[in-house]
């Protein structure tokens, strides 16, 4: 057997696809429980078929739980390590045999799209830390395969923005600072991003008025997308701002509560106002970032390939640019369920291809 499953740890969400149609996204808050991540890959890992290979990218080095991006790496790295040995000793009692080597080949992924052993990646951890970005943009490079191209993947929480040339990386930047320095990467996304941080003020169209925003956490970009429907309710996801259902009725709410009022102060014409010019902004700031990649090189996209959750963000932004190139939807491409987890599938195929 020679089968690959890919994982990415991210901090907010765990990701694992075999790069053959098995894609599977799971939420785990990994600043909050960072002793729980080996057993949270284990059981990504027994959800997904056997393999005997795993390749791993990460922008969980970035959790607020780890002092620096080595520790981080590290503590990624050691947990994934820890999963194979679990899934191997659980599959040895099973079949009643004796523990042994497991035989699982681990490959971390680099931020110049080489591999690592774990040792490896833990000795350079600035080109092991956040290289999903990488992975996906090369992967994507093949729907672009001459000319210039782009690749705008939004996601949750984070916007990429990744300029390609003949189906090959030519990005600035590696490490985070340096591509939110020079607009590839956008701390911003579609659902994790909390509205204080985009706008400063909303309006209240009944009141005919404007108000400062509380500088709290009340509501998300999600939200504002769960009111115009970009985004479809998921009554059972509590992974919201209060904790409470990812529906439009509870993002009325805490729309409310981003102007310190309650539903009974703000109306669903207000709320629905307010999302729209959260929508407005974010998609000014990702179009800004559209521009200033592009104008670094010499020529117009000759083609754009977009993802994520946000993919109709990235279209708009696109609009708003004036590029007018053609547009490969990975969404459409892959089916929706492997393109909410299309770094680890654009790994596990890279895995593949490279055959390590």
């Amino acid at each position: 057997m020679n089968a690959w499953i890919a994982l990415d740890i991210g901090g907010a969400n765990l990701k694992a696809a075999d790069g053959r149609g098995f894609a599977t996204v799971r939420p785990f808050a990994l600043w909050r429980h960072p002793a729980e991540l080996p057993k949270a890959i284990a059981d990504l890992l027994a959800a997904a078929p056997p393999a005997n290979r795993v390749a791993v990218t990460m922008t969980g080095e970035l959790a607020d739980c780890f002092a620096t991006k080595a520790e981080g790496v590290a503590a990624i790295v050691r947990a994934v390590q820890a999963a194979v040995h679990a899934a191997h000793v659980k599959q040895v009692k099973a079949e009643g045999r004796q523990a042994a080597a497991s035989g699982v080949s681990i490959r971390v992924y680099l931020t110049d799209g080489s591999w690592a052993t774990p040792e490896e990646a833990i000795a350079n951890p600035l080109r092991a830390a956040a290289s999903n970005w990488h992975a996906l943009a090369r992967f994507s490079g093949r729907f672009v395969p001459q000319g210039v191209g782009l690749l705008i993947d939004i996601g949750s929480t984070t916007c990429d923005v990744i300029p390609l040339r003949d189906g090959r990386v030519v990005a600035l930047g590696r490490t985070d600072p340096e591509r939110l320095a020079c607009g590839e990467l956008i701390y911003t996304g579609v659902q994790r991003s909390p509205i204080c941080g985009i706008v400063g003020r909303l309006g209240w169209p009944s009141r005919n008025a404007t108000c400062a925003v509380a500088q709290e956490v009340f509501a998300t970009t999600w939200d504002a997308y769960l009111l115009l429907g970009d985004l479809p309710e998921e009554p059972d996801s509590l992974h919201t701002a209060d904790g409470r259902p990812a529906t439009r009725e509870y993002a009325h709410d805490r729309f409310a509560r981003m102007i310190c009022a309650d539903r009974t102060m703000v109306s669903r014409v207000d709320a629905l106002g307010m999302a729209r010019e959260v929508a407005e902004a974010q998609c000014h700031q990702v179009a800004a970032a559209i521009a200033m990649v592009v104008e670094r090189s010499a020529e117009r996209p000759t083609g754009v390939v977009v993802s994520g959750a946000g993919e109709f963000l990235a279209r708009r932004a696109l609009a708003r640019s004036g590029i007018d190139a053609p547009v490969t939807s990975l969404g459409q491409v892959l089916g929706s369920e492997i393109s909410r987890a299309a770094t680890a599938h654009a790994l596990a195929v890279l895995a593949r291809e490279a055959g390590n």
